[in-house]
């Protein structure tokens, strides 16, 4: 019982609300099993379902890990000022990727042997 309580508590570090309209956003910090934290960025909507004659909650979520924060925001930001401005912002250059040729001292490997 001590560690389900431990763990209920580990998963509900922050919780933000935001109501929009139709639509509410929840922010909410929670935490891995080795105290890692990460965002869960949900979006919710009230819809009726005409069948049943009752209302429901459509639910969209999306997972943030802590390692990713910089790239998303920077990500955000840039299409937040993109729809403020009308700017485009500079291309960045890509690195070319490395093609991965195999010689034929690799060994075939099949899902099987997995």
């Amino acid at each position: 019982m001590e560690e389900k309580e431990k763990q209920e508590r580990r998963e509900d570090i922050f919780s933000q609300a935001i109501r929009a309209g139709k639509r509410t956003y929840f922010f909410d910090v929670k935490a891995t099993r080795t105290d890692q934290y990460y965002l869960t960025i949900t979006e919710s909507k009230r819809r009726f379902d005409a069948e049943q004659g009752k209302f429901f909650y459509e639910k969209h979520k999306i997972f943030l890990y802590q390692e990713d924060f910089e790239k998303f925001s920077n990500g955000f930001e840039t299409a937040i000022k993109f729809i403020q401005t009308g700017e485009k912002p500079a291309e960045e250059e890509v690195p070319e990727s490395k093609d991965v040729t195999t010689d034929e001292s690799s060994a075939d490997v099949s899902f099987e042997d997995l």
